[in-house]
């Protein structure tokens, strides 16, 4: 069930998808809205995103492992060698997770609770195993990664967000891991590639060449 409240900058009414949203924009001053129970606070302003050649857009559905999903926010991540989209996923019980898009590759990952303490951001050579569940997962790539901006709902507010590492785990059956050095302690992601077929996309963005 969708929430309401007004913008505290220029008071035009700002409706919320998911319940649990804690950082947003206002579609019309572009203001950071943060959120803290029924109250918004202004934390700055949205700047507005590089054009890019996804076809995902704010309001795109799709399924995932027989789950209907809504898009309902986007960060916009860039490292060394390009960039790419991680949107934000709400699922119809009201959980949310995230779909990485770079490149035409498409992956599907969730918070999840880490099992291990994680080495410091210095620390965690490429190769070092770690165990999640059943399965090993190797760090493949440590990535610097710089936060570009945001649409729509997040679960967490950007506004401290600069550069940090990012690293990379993959298993022997294909299934990925992110570890996320944005926060500390850490933050673990879990998740598997998905093709375009598989997600059954609707509303997508149309432009020329797609």
């Amino acid at each position: 069930m969708s929430r309401a409240a007004n913008c505290p900058a220029c008071g035009a009414p700002v409706t919320f998808a998911w319940s649990s949203a804690v950082q947003t924009a206002c579609p019309f001053c572009k203001a950071v809205l943060v959120r803290h129970d029924v109250d918004l606070a202004k934390v700055g302003e949205v700047a507005d995103l590089p054009p890019d050649s996804s076809p995902i857009q704010i309001m795109t559905e799709g399924v995932f492992d027989n789950r209907r999903f809504t898009v309902i926010g986007r960060i916009r991540y860039e490292w060394e060698q390009g960039n790419w989209n991680e949107w934000h996923l709400l699922f119809n019980d009201q959980t949310s997770g995230w779909l990485s898009d770079s490149q035409a590759d498409y992956a599907v990952s969730f918070l999840t609770a880490a099992p291990v303490a994680f080495p410091a951001a210095g620390e965690l050579p490429v190769g070092r195993v770690f165990q999640f569940g059943e399965s090993q997962f190797q760090v493949t790539h440590l990535t610097q990664v710089r936060y570009v901006g945001f649409e729509g709902e997040l679960p967490f507010t950007t506004t401290d967000q600069e550069s940090f590492l990012s690293a990379d785990l993959r298993t022997v059956d294909a299934r990925f891991a992110t570890i996320d050095y944005s926060e500390n302690p850490p933050l673990l992601f879990t998740g598997r590639f998905a093709t375009f077929e598989e997600l059954k996309l609707t509303n997508l963005r149309e432009f020329e060449g797609w």
